[in-house]
């Protein structure tokens, strides 16, 4: 799993690519968090762009979960975007929408 950032205007896009499972998620887990620190008072909103994740399971749903949670420490609203059929599946039945909307 690779995650690459780039901030333009008030919005933080964090682009995801690989497969997200138990292996993977530290590193990225540790890398948005260490980005919603530094974008305190900058980031308005933050994009997860999703399109490059070619696995999910419950892992990805608690990386995405503990994001929605620090970001929001923040006051950033936070968003997922460009899904696979098969990951809007699982965030869905999973009941993420709830928190974290799909633009």
């Amino acid at each position: 799993m690779r995650i690459n950032a780039e901030h333009r205007g008030g919005t933080l896009y964090l682009n995801l690519s690989g497969e997200m499972d138990e292996h993977t998620a530290a590193t990225v887990r540790a890398e948005a968090d260490a980005l919603a620190e530094i974008g305190v008072g900058r980031t308005q909103r933050a994009i997860f762009d999703l399109g490059g994740v070619s696995f999910m399971d419950s892992t990805g749903i608690g990386f995405l979960i503990g994001r929605y949670k620090k970001f929001s420490r923040y006051g950033i609203p936070m968003y997922v975007t460009n899904l696979s059929m098969s990951t809007d599946r699982i965030l869905q039945m999973s009941g993420v929408y709830t928190i974290i909307p799909k633009i």
